[in-house]
Order: C-alpha cells, then sequence, then structure tokens
C-alpha cells in the first residue's frame, strides 16, 4: 500500500473539513416523508395537496432537529450574533433599504413567470397556483422578518440592502453584492418552480401505485421503488430551495458566477432541455427501455432492475445528504459525508449510470445508425454532466474547506481512486 500522510500518527486520520449537514437531519426528513406516504396511501390521498404536505413533512423534522438539535441558528455561519440586540433606531433605515431591494427583486420574478407562457402550462401551472397564494403572505411576512433579523445580524447590509441602496439613490453601487444576490434570487426562481411542479405528479403515481402487482412482478416493484426513490428526491430538493434562511445557517453564501456553469445547468431543465423529446440530445429514438430487451429473462430483469433500484436510491441519498441546503449553482457549506465521502458527484455519477443501463443504446429496434446515433447522444448528454460538474468545482474550489475536501478525496475517496487506477494513475 503506498503511503499516505494521512494515515501518519502525527496527522489526523481524516483531514476532511466537517461536514455542514449532520446525518441526523436528512434522516430526520426522511422519517417525517416516510410516516406521511404511509398515512396517505392508507387514506388514498394521491392529489397535489397531499403532494404539499409531503414537503411539509419533509421539512418539519428538518428544522426542529437543526435547531433543537444541531443548534445550526448558534453556527458563526449564519453571520448572526444572537447576544447582541441592536437598537431599532439604528437598523431600521436599513431594514427599509433592504426591504426595497428584496421587494423589486420579487416582483421583476413575478414579471419573468407573467410574461412567460410556458410557466401557466402542464404542470408549471401547479406551481403558479402555489405562487399566487403564498405571495401575499410572503410580502407581510418579510417585514417583521426582516426587522427582526436585521437587530441581530452582524452585517446586515447584504445584497438586498446594496441594491435597495442602490435603487433609491444612497451611494455608488455594491455591483458584486447586487449581482450575487440577483444570481441567488434567480436560482431560488428558476428551480423552486420546476421542483413544485414536478412534485405532485411523482407523488400522486407512487400513491396510486397496485400494491398486489408490486409485490407479485419484479419489473412493477422495481418501477415503484424507483419512484419512491424520486419522490425523496424531489421533496428534499423542494425543502432546499424554499428554506434559504440564515436562522437555519441554509442561507445562500455565493451564487456560482460563471456563464458556463449557468449554460450547463439550464440546459438540462425546462424550457432550455436539449434532451427532452425532439431535443437535440434526445437519445431515445431507436432505442427501448431494459424491459424490452431483457423480456423473457427473469434473472436478468429482476438483477438490473435491482441495479436501478440501488442507483435511484443513491441519486436520492445525495440530494437527502444536503438536508435543507439543497440547491443547483449555489454555495450552502461544503458536504463531505453520506455519498459525498465516496465522490464529489455522486448525484451525477448514479444518473448517468442510471440511463446508460436502462436505455442499453448500443441495442436499437431501427438499424446500426439509430444505435450509433443514441450512443453518442447520450455520451455528449453525459458529457454535459461532467462540465457541470467541473463548473460547480471551479466555483466551490473558492471555499478553502473545499479545497481540502477535493484534495482529501483524490487521495482516499474510493470513486476517485478507481478512476486514477483506470488511467494508470
Amino acid at each position: 500500500m503506498l503511503h499516505d500522510p494521512t494515515f501518519s500518527p502525527a496527522v489526523r486520520a481524516d483531514p476532511r473539513p466537517a461536514s455542514a449537514v449532520s446525518h441526523g437531519v436528512g434522516l430526520a426528513g426522511l422519517a417525517g416523508l416516510i410516516l406521511w406516504v404511509a398515512v396517505a396511501r392508507h387514506f388514498g390521498m394521491d392529489g397535489p395537496y397531499a403532494a404539499l404536505v409531503n414537503v411539509a413533512a419533509c421539512a418539519a423534522p428538518m428544522v426542529l432537529w437543526s435547531l433543537l438539535i444541531d443548534k445550526v441558528h448558534r453556527n458563526p455561519s449564519t453571520g448572526i450574533d444572537w447576544a447582541s440586540r441592536r437598537p431599532l433606531r439604528e437598523t431600521i433605515d436599513v431594514s427599509l433599504v433592504k426591504l426595497t431591494g428584496l421587494w423589486v427583486t420579487w416582483a421583476a420574478i413575478a414579471l419573468i413567470y407573467a410574461t412567460g407562457r410556458f410557466y401557466w402550462q402542464g404542470n408549471f401551472q401547479f406551481a403558479m397556483w402555489c405562487f399566487e397564494r403564498a405571495a401575499p403572505v410572503l410580502f407581510v411576512l418579510s417585514v417583521p422578518y426582516v426587522i427582526w433579523l436585521d437587530r441581530h445580524l452582524v452585517e446586515p447590509r447584504d445584497g438586498a440592502w446594496a441594491l435597495g441602496a442602490w435603487l433609491l439613490g444612497q451611494g455608488a453601487p455594491e455591483r458584486e453584492a447586487i449581482y450575487n444576490h440577483l444570481r441567488s434570487w434567480a436560482v431560488k426562481g428558476f428551480f423552486l418552480a420546476f421542483m413544485l411542479a414536478i412534485v405532485p405528479p411523482g407523488f400522486g403515481d407512487f400513491i396510486r401505485a397496485d400494491a398486489s402487482a408490486v409485490l407479485h412482478d419484479p419489473v412493477v416493484l422495481a418501477n415503484w421503488l424507483i419512484t419512491f426513490m424520486f419522490v425523496i428526491d424531489v421533496a428534499f430538493a423542494t425543502v432546499g430551495y424554499l428554506l434559504t434562511m440564515r436562522p437555519l445557517d441554509a442561507h445562500i453564501r455565493t451564487a456560482n458566477p460563471y456563464a458556463a456553469a449557468w449554460m450547463a445547468a439550464l440546459m438540462c431543465y425546462p424550457p432550455f432541455i436539449l434532451m427532452d423529446t425532439n431535443g437535440p440530445l434526445d437519445y431515445h429514438p431507436g432505442t427501448a427501455e431494459w424491459t424490452y430487451w431483457l423480456a423473457g429473462h427473469p434473472v436478468l430483469l429482476a438483477t438490473t432492475g435491482a441495479a436501478l433500484v440501488v442507483l435511484t436510491a443513491i441519486y436520492a441519498w445525495s440530494t437527502m445528504a444536503f438536508g435543507m441546503r439543497f440547491s443547483n449553482l449555489t454555495h450552502r457549506g461544503i458536504l463531505t459525508h453520506g455519498p459525498y465521502a465516496w465522490s464529489r458527484h455522486p448525484a451525477y455519477l448514479s444518473k448517468n449510470l442510471f440511463w446508460w443501463l436502462s436505455t442499453l443504446p448500443l441495442l436499437s429496434t431501427g438499424s446500426i445508425v439509430d444505435a450509433t446515433r443514441a450512443t453518442l447522444l447520450l455520451g455528449v448528454v453525459s458529457g454535459v454532466y461532467y462540465w457541470r460538474a467541473r463548473t460547480e468545482e471551479r466555483h466551490l474550489s473558492a471555499d478553502p474547506d473545499y479545497r481540502a475536501y477535493s484534495e482529501w478525496m483524490a487521495r482516499n475517496g474510493p470513486v476517485p481512486r478507481f478512476f486514477a487506477w483506470i488511467r494508470g494513475r
């Protein structure tokens, strides 16, 4: 075995920075989700409101665990000093300027939603329904929340304040603070609408599944479990976009400033998605699902189904590991536990392996040309996710904790070491 300095008696065995999220918070959210799913299946509650309750059932235990057990509100990274409470007269002007910036940002997001016809079609109509009812409540609650929090913040003049100060003509604009604020809300506005749009369909499919078929057909069982893994993934991801709050230490530190990162991410989601049906990277024509090719081979069907369930479970576990901090294109704390102790990008790796195994693009229902085209296009799709991974690493590498984690992973992570072995390093 090659000498690794991390195992020297003079060096701590695991030099990774402590994970920003504890194991317990994710398990608490999973427990709440499973409890509600059991209730919903028992009573046949498969509608969109029950799906929203599922998100709440996932969020509530995580909030309680974070505050009561992990006590995240005391973390220095929140930027809050609870022992200090400034007089209201010292902070009220800052709060009013901040509210101006915040409300203008929300108005701009609402204008984009109202203008884009895409947001009023299909599943996105449900997301707009949610926003229409939440907007007045958030508008009213933002006033006491901002005024209360600013009295305890170490530095209350954040990006929202910088935007408000610029709009009100109060001195030279703090451009980087404003840009980071706008990028952060662009992430939240874009991805939260998408998450809310896909919450009801997957939840309803899982609740409505025929239990008798699930227990007697391994293919149906595999698909049912895969659906459940996506229910977990979507619930945790939705919670992540909802609870970007400093008292939970789940706020956005920085949003990715690189155009390449935004391009790589957006092409994977509607309305910009390139892999969708008839899209330029649609690799499905001429292919068939794994069940088609393995029909009549029960052992292979069961084995492949089990492998696909495991891959989807790793994908869901990767999202669950974030707790309340899941988000694309942002830095909200460095994760080093769970699947992130095995790979820097376990979600991307498991997702792409799932696609290759479930599609089997080398096999075609058409011609060898169709098989070649499907294989090449799926290879390009995997390349897009590699591109996403690299742009995320570029952003996070500004944090010394991520650099320490990345260096540790290169030496000790099973997946990086496996690829290094393949390359002969």
